[in-house]
């Protein structure tokens, strides 16, 4: 169910969606549960908080009427904090004593294992942006849509934890800086695919009115397929050097 303010008056409207409006305070409530009984060091918390303002970014602004009406640029942002930033931060939120209490659970340590987590999250992202998934999405916003970024958020959360967390497994820092270096190279093709289409690759928004920004919708396609891209090489280039510097002065490389 979606609550639309003043849909009709402009593409800029403040729309609250019920089901993110619950998600949200449940998912910060759970994790304050899980701080007051496990404990976390105050830079863990704070990433946690920050996963938690994104998602209030993504659904609680003007990007979340933009993507859902009108610009496939602001939808594929939204995509994008619910796939990778926000996952990411949650991940850095997750102290030890928590880490070890979700790798009690087997399907979790199964899920979390590097070969399950990045094929699961590149499928996830191929999936919902194949044009007749992607306006399925869009034109049952009542309840697909929520599957879609369900799906984004959890397959972010799976392919951020060999990253980020030593349990159930910690890999080794070259590893680590090859698996942010595979996660590029199969996620970008998405958004380089998006930037070179010489049409639009959806329908639904070639029919959006008005054309917010002036925007023709391959133009729109455009932009948007290059920031998802330019975003993703950033980020994962950010987070292979990491690695990958720390790989070298391991080895004293450095």
């Amino acid at each position: 169910m979606t609550v639309l303010l003043a849909h009709a008056h402009s593409p800029y409207a403040w729309q609250a969606d019920v089901d993110t409006t619950v998600v949200v305070p449940v998912l910060s409530l759970l994790y304050l549960f899980a701080v007051g009984r496990l404990g976390a060091p105050r830079w863990r918390i704070g990433c946690y908080a920050g996963a938690m303002v994104l998602l209030a970014v993504a659904f609680w602004t003007p990007i979340h009427h933009l993507g859902l009406h009108y610009l496939l640029t602001a939808h594929l942002l939204q995509n994008v904090i619910l796939a990778e930033w926000a996952p990411m931060l949650a991940v850095l939120g997750i102290a030890r004593p928590m880490a070890e209490q979700l790798a009690r659970a087997r399907t979790w340590r199964v899920l979390t294992h590097p070969a399950v987590a990045l094929p699961l999250w590149v499928a996830d992202y191929f999936a919902w942006h194949v044009p007749p998934i992607y306006d399925a999405a869009l034109h049952h916003q009542a309840w697909l849509i929520h599957v879609e970024h369900a799906c984004y958020f959890g397959t972010g959360i799976l392919a951020w934890w060999p990253l980020m967390q030593d349990i159930p497994r910690r890999l080794p820092s070259g590893a680590r800086a090859g698996y942010a270096f595979a996660a590029f190279v199969f996620a970008a093709p998405v958004g380089l695919l998006l930037a070179l289409l010489p049409k639009p690759a959806y329908p639904f928004y070639v029919h959006a009115r008005p054309r917010v920004w002036g925007l023709s919708p391959l133009a729109d396609q455009e932009i948007a397929g290059v920031t998802m891209a330019a975003e993703q090489a950033t980020v994962l280039f950010v987070v292979f050097f990491f690695w990958f510097r720390r790989f070298l002065a391991e080895e004293g490389a450095m």
